[in-house]
């Protein structure tokens, strides 16, 4: 494939008869067209990856929404999170759709938002088959993806990298490495380093995943490392208001409400997500590693109080080394998820954020 060529073809939503809006209630702020352009790039030659590996043919899809001379924004994800950020033709690929969108704290009238399947993943960028090694990916692999997205789309710089999780990890990667190419940074849930604690959790899930890959069953191992996961992404607040009911029997045993929750979450992610995919990037999480005194693009730090994978120590501490650096800190229900669910609470520290760059 041509390094140059786009598989999707542009194209052009408007306002109101836009079909990939699909209930007239999201449309309220949509005030101007919104063009959707997708596409899957080849980079040339070979890529040597952070860790020593190296990668060949490697394909990145991309995809950028919004009016077609604004600003851009880059959008970035959990390690599940894909290229549709927002205004996809089918909701349920959406994964920031309560942050990003038409009058939405990341607004599409006012940005266009850039995202891409991140390398290693399950979606269509390059990343592992079943049976077949796969090279160890770091955050600052992520980053340099990034930067071909934006040569190869013609864009010089961005106005903000907003990420959550380990999209906030890429976006201090990419703000270390590139910091002419970025003007501002605002990170939700991620440090500039994984907590130990958070890295001991996610290690047992990956050994749930290998042990399950060499048993022949790897959709029951990544159900299981999906509920696992699931117990660390929200609070015990949370839990406790969700379910506090009693257990129910199921044949020969109980059954409690917290459990049916995990493992119809953890069923589902198996679905649709690749066991070898899980266990790259849960991995490049823990492998992050920056310098937070060498990022000097302005920062704003998000903390969730709440957060048991971010603890605001970490945060607090990572912004302290930051050169130019805000850090807010919030209370959500939702934890490490808060990145996802928290319009109100996001929309006053976005948009302070993302005017300081306008």
């Amino acid at each position: 494939m041509n390094a140059s060529l786009e598989s999707l073809p542009v194209t052009t939503r408007h306002s109101v008869s836009s079909s990939i809006v699909p209930a007239a209630s999201t449309l309220v702020g949509l005030a101007t067209d919104i063009t959707i352009r997708d596409g899957i790039f080849e980079i040339p030659g070979e890529v040597a990856l952070h860790h020593g590996g190296k990668l060949s043919g490697v394909r990145i899809a991309w995809r950028l929404a919004g009016p077609t001379t604004a600003p851009v924004v880059c959008a970035l994800g959990g390690i599940s999170a894909n290229r549709y950020v927002c205004l996809a033709d089918d909701p349920r690929q959406e994964w920031w759709s309560q942050i990003a969108g038409p009058d939405r704290p990341l607004d599409v009238n006012r940005f266009r938002v850039l995202s891409f399947d991140y390398l290693g993943g399950s979606a269509d960028s390059t990343g592992p088959e079943a049976g077949t090694a796969f090279p160890s990916i770091s955050s600052y692999d992520q980053a340099e993806v990034l930067a071909r997205v934006l040569d190869h789309l013609g864009i010089r710089a961005l106005r903000a990298i907003a990420g959550g999780s380990y999209g906030g990890m890429v976006a201090l990667a990419f703000g270390e490495r590139y910091p002419e190419r970025v003007g501002h940074l605002l990170v939700t849930g991620a440090s500039d380093r994984a907590h130990p604690m958070a890295t001991a959790w996610r290690s047992v899930q990956r050994q749930i995943v290998r042990f399950a890959l060499d048993c022949g069953r790897p959709k029951d191992g990544l159900q299981l490392a999906r509920a696992l996961a699931m117990s660390t992404y929200r609070s015990s607040e949370e839990f406790s208001a969700r379910f506090n009911g009693a257990p129910v029997v199921d044949g020969e045993r109980f059954v409690f409400p917290v459990e049916s929750y995990l493992f119809s979450r953890g069923g589902d992610y198996a679905s649709r997500y690749r066991p070898e995919s899980f266990l790259c990037l849960s991995e490049s999480i823990d492998l992050h590693r920056v310098d937070a005194g060498r990022i000097f693009v302005p920062t704003t730090a998000v903390a969730v109080r709440e957060d048991q994978l971010v603890p605001l120590a970490d945060m607090r501490a990572m912004v302290a080394r930051l050169p130019v650096a805000r850090l807010h800190e919030l209370s959500s229900i939702y934890g490490h998820d808060a990145f996802l669910k928290e319009t109100e609470q996001l929309r006053r520290i976005f948009a302070v954020a993302l005017e300081s760059v306008l």
